[in-house]
Order: C-alpha cells, then sequence, then structure tokens
C-alpha cells in the first residue's frame, strides 16, 4: 500500500466518520420535536477484509509469492435511513402536529445512543486524522532519507 492509498482511505474514513457525527447531532437537536423519525447512517467497508477472505486471496499469492496480497481497506457511507422505532404517543388535542384524534408521536431519539454514536465517531474521526498525521511524516522522512542520497 503506497502512501497515496493511506490518505485516499484517510480522507473517506474522515468523511464518512464527520457525517456521523452531523447526524448524530442532527438527531439531538429534533429530540422535541413531535413527529421526528431518528436518522441512521448505513456504513459499510468497502473492501473485504474479513479473516477468511485474505486467507482465501493468500492461498494463491502468498505461498505462491511470498508476499501479503494487497487489499484496499476503507469505509464508505451507503445513504441515511429512517429509524423504524415508533415515538411514545401523547395526547395533547389543539396541538398543531397532532392527528385527528389529538395524539402526537414524540422524537424516537434516546439521548443516551445518540452521544454514545457521536462520541464513537469522534474517536473514529480522531484516529483517521492521527494515521494521516503520521503518514504524512513518514512521507516527509523518506523524502529527507532520499535527499540525503
Amino acid at each position: 500500500m503506497g502512501l497515496m492509498n493511506s490518505f485516499e482511505i484517510g480522507k473517506a474514513a474522515i468523511n464518512v466518520h464527520g457525517k456521523r457525527i452531523e447526524i448524530a447531532a442532527g438527531n439531538m437537536a429534533n429530540i422535541e420535536t413531535p413527529n421526528y423519525v431518528r436518522k441512521i447512517p448505513l456504513i459499510y467497508a468497502t473492501d473485504d477484509v474479513s479473516f477468511s477472505s485474505i486467507m482465501g486471496s493468500m492461498r494463491g499469492s502468498v505461498f505462491a509469492a511470498g508476499s501479503i496480497p494487497y487489499t484496499a481497506g476503507g469505509v464508505a457511507m451507503r445513504g441515511v435511513v429512517e429509524d423504524p422505532t415508533l415515538g411514545q404517543r401523547i395526547y395533547k388535542p389543539g396541538h398543531p402536529d397532532a392527528d385527528e384524534n389529538g395524539y402526537i408521536r414524540v422524537a424516537n431519539v434516546n439521548p443516551l445512543v445518540e452521544i454514545a454514536d457521536a462520541t464513537l465517531a469522534r474517536r473514529a474521526y480522531e484516529a483517521n486524522t492521527a494515521i494521516l498525521t503520521i503518514t504524512k511524516a513518514m512521507g516527509q522522512r523518506a523524502l529527507e532519507i532520499g535527499g540525503n542520497r
């Protein structure tokens, strides 16, 4: 894997985890909004980096050529879906958002879940920022070593 691949993977991860933080913040901002439905980001690995996948690819290349096969890795976002869990119904006749029977549905947002998700996303964001910083330092050091020849 080259330095540019590391930058691309890190950049994609920062974008995905930044969106996760935005979605969690949006959910928290709408916690008191009647009929609001919680949003959930759909995140997936861009390459199959499971143990069985790597072992399967090694079968043909490592034992023949002596090197571990390259896997691109990374994450991406497929989109956002709405949480199918229904919020509690409360009787509030006359409320602008009430249905014909006078009920509103409370937002189905659990603040503890949102805080936990935002915390995990923030840590992943910070980890990928650190990876980009380390990759940059490695590239700079390689240029210094190459320039001294």
